[in-house]
């Protein structure tokens, strides 16, 4: 699944900054610059990057006729920038704006037709791009981070006195070249930014073989965290969206998402009841929620 559709991706760039952004691109094999079509811009969540499982979202979208692109954050995978690993939900909302026109200026992309996915972390980016941007003519949001508050929480009492030690450190001490850094999983209880039950035994077999993902990121990101509230953004939101919610998500809770959700003037909502927050990336369970995912376009914004 790693090498999905690999022989019909090129690897591109663009600037923001002074900064460079990294991707890849699948080309729609259906539409030409004389006949442009549509296209889909994919995001990851926390301290993703497009080699966990989004080059399998992109192949089956680009074989449903769009072009897809698939993005790095600043400061993580390609991308460059600085510090190493940073996550900065407000640039990472520049880094999404930044790709949208990078994939309107595609030839074969009717730049009034594009359409954004996101997982995670990345779900909550579109959501809240989309209210910016209303061009955007459809949204997938999956298994969304909608409120930092609530997804704190899930740290649990133990883990977040530690927590916010290290984000207030790295917030006064940590430099571009040396951050004070955190573990990106850990188990309950630990100081990780995701420590749930779940999170060892279903969010390492996402990664390809041979992949070394980064484990540790600035944990400036911490103090931020409550303040962040991309799922206040759905009611503002003027195109079709759906949204992915998974039951027993043990990241990003499922009742809290749900409620904004219902907010959104076109949303499609699926409770996905037997899934938690890794599942919907893999299996069966995955292949249903692209079913309905395909539906949703078919229906919304068709290729």
């Amino acid at each position: 699944m790693a090498n999905a559709g690999i022989e019909r991706r090129i690897d591109v760039e663009f600037n923001l900054g002074e900064d460079r952004l990294v991707g890849w691109l699948y080309s729609s094999q259906k539409y030409t610059a004389s006949n442009p079509g549509p296209a889909i811009v994919i995001g990851h969540g926390l301290g993703g990057t497009k080699e966990i499982k989004l080059d399998v979202y992109a192949d089956k979208f680009n074989q449903l006729g769009y072009t897809c692109l698939v993005f790095d954050y600043r400061c993580n995978g390609g991308s460059t920038g600085l510090p190493r690993g940073l996550i900065d939900f407000f640039k990472q909302q520049e880094d999404w704006h930044a790709a949208l026109e990078y994939v309107r200026q595609c030839e074969n992309v009717d730049p009034e037709r594009v359409a954004i996915f996101g997982t995670s972390f990345g779900g909550g980016h579109v959501i809240q791009v989309a209210a910016s941007d209303k061009r955007i003519k459809a949204v997938i949001s999956q298994c969304p981070f909608t409120d930092g508050l609530r997804s704190s929480l899930c740290c649990g009492y133990t883990a977040i006195p530690k927590l916010v030690t290290l984000g207030l450190r790295d917030v006064v001490f940590g430099t571009d070249e040396k951050p004070i850094l955190v573990p990106l999983i850990g188990k309950p209880g630990e100081a990780a930014l995701m420590n749930a039950p779940d999170v060892i035994d279903k969010y390492k077999p996402l990664l390809p073989t041979g992949f070394e993902a980064r484990e540790h990121f600035p944990a400036r990101l911490i103090p931020k965290m409550p303040l962040l509230r991309p799922g206040s953004y759905a009611a503002k939101v003027q195109c079709p969206i759906f949204f992915a919610i998974c039951a027993n998500d043990s990241v990003a809770p499922a009742k809290t998402t749900l409620a904004y959700a219902k907010k959104a003037p076109k949303g499609t909502i699926k409770w996905y009841d037997d899934m938690g927050h890794f599942d919907i990336y893999v299996g069966e369970k995955h292949e249903r929620a692209f079913k309905d995912y395909t539906e949703f376009l078919q229906t919304n914004f068709p290729a």
